[in-house]
């Protein structure tokens, strides 16, 4: 009975999502994938030792500086040779398409595939690993440093965090569909001068979780087990990170049912019906509609204002979309063209002749 008294003491202290579910990475974040809302996050700003998840820099990289170039050939050189943990097992003077070896680097996260493809797009690693670290600035991964495009870490090392290498993530997400492609592959087959290959995914979620649309783990003894995942299900999109883990795969499912069982995603702002608690803006507009995944409780608390700044320009202000009495998305509001008068058959006329004498 004093057991059972104190657990129901215990569960007004603590709210049911508090308890709902044990998070078993050291560093870890979850964030919506189409807003950037962030869920929750654990140490997420600590800088760790990051394995094979540094591969996904490695993908972004190679696809922003080759261009159209993913079905050329490319020559496999001697820095192979030196490769070691997780690899294709490419051999020296093999010929194979780029995109190839992004499912390889995907798929297998072969690190001889990864140096391959550094020393193709760039000359060599050292000039690869300069873009990596530019394009790290540039998205704004603040707390990251690549040394080598592979995660291994017992020469050079990688760190990032969970909050960065969610950043990494969406961005390559929502600008690269070719992401979404490859590291939701299960299976991928193809051939080379030399050989065939037959990849499976190594990242097991995408076999065991059916909502998973991209998955890339990584691992090695300093770092411990990390993952960074994607799921969907109706129209939320969610995104995982969880560094040093343990519990990779069953970590990163529980949590997906649980936010997925939690929050929905709700049209706030449709471009098409431009409201404002209710009231239809006929004279204006919104160039984005806005969605936002919310509780149901959090549902009744969204408020919307709205910011006159000059009603004779052509923009009339801000429409802001609070949560809580704060401002969580802003549009513009823009005035729509007013049309021109039609005239008269009677005035045309007049005009006509005035025209005509003139």
């Amino acid at each position: 009975m004093k057991k059972l008294v104190f657990l129901c003491f215990f569960l007004l202290l603590f709210p049911k999502n508090v308890l709902a579910i044990e998070n078993s990475a050291t560093s870890s974040i979850v964030m919506d994938l189409d807003s950037g809302r962030i869920f929750e996050q654990k140490d997420s700003n600590t800088e760790r030792l990051i394995a094979s998840t540094t591969k996904i820099m490695t993908f972004l990289v190679a696809v922003t500086y080759a261009g159209d170039k993913l079905n050329e050939k490319v020559v496999v050189g001697e820095e192979v040779l030196k490769m070691y943990g997780t690899n294709m097992y490419l051999s020296l003077n093999e010929e194979l398409k780029l995109i190839d070896l992004l499912y390889g680097l995907m798929l297998r996260s072969g690190n001889d595939a990864s140096v391959v493809i550094a020393t193709y797009v760039a000359g060599s690693i050292d000039n690869f690993v300069y873009l990596m670290n530019e394009k790290a600035e540039e998205i704004g991964m603040q707390n990251t440093t690549f040394k080598n495009p592979h995660g291994l870490d017992e020469e050079t090392k990688n760190y990032s965090t969970a909050y960065d290498l969610a950043i990494l993530t969406r961005y390559l997400y929502l600008n690269y569909p070719l992401y979404k492609e490859i590291s939701g592959t299960k299976y991928y087959d193809f051939q080379s001068n030399l050989k065939s290959y037959s990849l499976t995914n190594r990242s097991k979620i995408i076999f065991t979780y059916e909502n998973t649309t991209t998955a890339k783990n990584g691992y090695t003894p300093s770092a411990g087990k990390s993952l960074v995942t994607t799921a969907t299900n109706n129209d939320l999109n969610l995104l995982i990170v969880t560094l040093d883990d343990p519990n990779i795969y069953e970590n990163h499912e529980n949590l997906y049912k649980y936010y997925f069982n939690t929050y929905k995603n709700y049209l706030i702002l449709d471009k098409n019906n431009f409201q404002v608690d209710g009231n239809l803006l006929n004279n204006y507009y919104i160039k984005n509609s806005f969605s936002y995944p919310l509780t149901e409780a959090e549902k009744e608390k969204i408020t919307t204002k709205i910011i006159v700044e000059d009603e004779k320009k052509d923009s009339l202000g801000r429409v802001q979309i609070l949560l809580n009495d704060e401002v969580i998305h802003e549009e513009k509001i823009y005035k729509k063209d007013e049309p021109a008068k039609k005239e008269s058959w009677w005035t045309k006329i007049k005009n006509f002749f005035k025209n005509l004498f003139k």
